[in-house]
């Protein structure tokens, strides 16, 4: 008993300590997201979907990748909207470069990335722009002809339709809330327990450095243990501190939003089983090439 009480301790300590870090990104970050989805969204996608009015060629997948990380839909979301957008003329390539950059990041994402750091949020900004734009512009080398099938999808259904518009902003909170709290605590627990157990040399000789090998590893881990944004924030900063190197966290933060089974699900009907392992692929070679360059950058 003696011994579980001693545990116990030690856990709830790590545990408050790292609730105290980052519990308010996590509310800040459903603050802005709940603003940028009930006063925003519908302006972001109008813009996105004026630009098939536009000539812009290669520099529209810059815009909508851009884009895509400014919108707050989660990928289930995002896949019929991309449908009306194709529908509205909006050509493949600025598609990919969209939905790519999308799936990685959003705003409230980007608000619970900054409990990492400077370095990290940027390199995590950056690299998920880049993936869109070269999502955007393999699309437009190899499939002139098309790349999505969009087939029997329509305008997805807007809940935040309430006329009070404080009532509107809480009841996206709320669903904010429930989506995401549930994983946020256990990626709090899951950090308390690997800095009571998992020595940081460990964690240091499996991901530090700038070997090839920690990012392999960091973008492998990234498949199985990414379930939520706001749940992997607590295991990233614990991570980094113990001595992941910002390469391996950059490859981490590629492959676990892009093979999120919720995400994989979506992209999969879109795409058909070929062109969903091409995805795959595309997602583990940028997320490997992201890591070396960030380690080679950084050093």
């Amino acid at each position: 008993m003696e011994i579980i009480q001693r545990e116990a301790v030690y856990l709830w300590y790590y545990f408050t300590l790292q609730l105290r870090q980052i519990f308010p990104y996590w509310v800040l970050g459903m603050v802005i997201g709940s603003v940028i989805s009930v006063f925003v969204k519908d302006k972001i996608h109008g813009a996105f979907r004026s630009l098939g009015n536009k000539k812009l060629g290669i520099f529209g997948i810059f815009i909508a990748s851009a884009l895509g990380i400014a919108s707050p839909l989660c990928m289930y979301g995002t896949i019929p909207i991309a449908a009306s957008f194709s529908k509205s003329g909006i050509r493949d390539d600025w598609l990919a470069a969209f939905m790519m950059s999308s799936i990685l990041l959003n705003p409230q994402l980007i608000i619970y990335s900054a409990a990492l750091g400077t370095k990290a949020l940027v390199i995590r900004i950056v690299s998920c722009f880049i993936c869109g734009i070269a999502a955007g512009l393999l699309i437009r080398l190899f499939y002139k002809n098309g790349f999505f099938k969009f087939d029997g999808f329509s305008e997805p259904k807007n809940r935040d339709v309430d006329k009070n518009l404080f009532l509107r902003f809480v009841k996206n909170f709320g669903r904010n809330v429930k989506a995401t709290g549930l994983y946020f605590l256990i990626g709090v627990v899951l950090s308390a327990v690997f800095q009571r157990y998992v020595p940081s040399e460990w964690i240091s000789a499996v991901f530090g450095g700038n070997e090839a090998w920690g990012v392999l590893m960091a973008a492998t881990i990234g498949v199985p243990l990414y379930a939520c944004g706001g749940g992997t924030i607590p295991l990233l900063q614990m991570w980094l501190a113990d001595g992941m190197s910002l390469g391996s966290a950059a490859a981490f933060m590629i492959t676990g939003p892009a093979t999120k089974i919720t995400n994989l699900g979506a992209v999969k009907i879109v795409l058909g089983i070929k062109r969903f392992l091409l995805y795959i692929a595309f997602t583990a070679l940028f997320a490997c090439l992201t890591g070396l360059a960030v380690n080679l950058i950084i050093s």
